[in-house]
């Protein structure tokens, strides 16, 4: 039996994807819990279109996320906390203040697409990677001052 994967399922494939089960498991299991479809001539035919404008839309987000590297490598990012004794902060860092300052800035990106290697608990410069798309990244340099 063919199934046309509506999800991406660990043993099977990506979302989108034609297999090949045996009858009972895609009638059984695969059907009613909503993880794939029949591969018929009609689901085919919408996978086949989903695919072809997931693609383009892929290929939109590259091209913007592209569009951002020129916006941030003349961009300085400047994080004012407040610090204590010793230029300790209190608290520290985190990707979310960084994408509040990057979007005082006027340059958008979200906070769950940053990442920091060690928590930020000192004033000074650092940098974090930005994923903008599974294939573009940037790594920006911020400094952390005295509020």
């Amino acid at each position: 039996m063919e199934v046309i994967l509506k999800t991406a399922y660990k043993t099977l494939g990506n979302k989108g994807d034609v297999v090949s089960v045996r009858a009972g498991y895609g009638r059984n299991y695969l059907i009613p819990e909503g993880i794939a479809v029949v591969a018929n001539a009609t689901n085919k035919k919408i996978a086949f279109e989903n695919a072809k404008q997931a693609a383009h839309k892929g290929l939109k987000l590259k091209a913007d996320a592209e569009a951002l590297l020129p916006l941030l490598t003349s961009v300085k990012v400047v994080i004012a906390a407040k610090v204590g004794e010793g230029g300790k902060i209190f608290g520290s860092i985190t990707p979310l203040q960084i994408a509040k300052a990057l979007k005082a800035k006027n340059i958008g990106v979200d906070h769950t697409k940053i990442n920091i290697e060690h928590p930020i608990k000192q004033i000074g410069n650092y940098q974090a990677v930005l994923i903008l798309h599974e294939t573009v990244s940037y790594t920006l340099t911020f400094n952390v001052v005295p509020a």
